[in-house]
């Protein structure tokens, strides 16, 4: 429930920040094609990826 939550909270807060920007007719601060979405989600993965890393192989 927790993460639904989060989730609803980004989504509306990046609607508003959309909207926002749209009216002061500024460039949509985020990336404009799948692919860099895809990095955010790498760099996101491999953020955690490296926690595991380091609590599995050196603690």
């Amino acid at each position: 429930m927790k993460i639904m939550n989060e989730v609803l909270l980004a989504v509306f807060a990046g609607f508003a920040v959309g909207i926002l920007f749209s009216a002061l007719k500024l460039p949509i601060p985020a990336p404009p094609v799948l692919s860099g979405v895809m990095g955010i989600v790498g760099v996101y993965l491999g953020g955690h990826f490296y926690q595991w890393l380091i609590e599995r192989f050196f603690q």
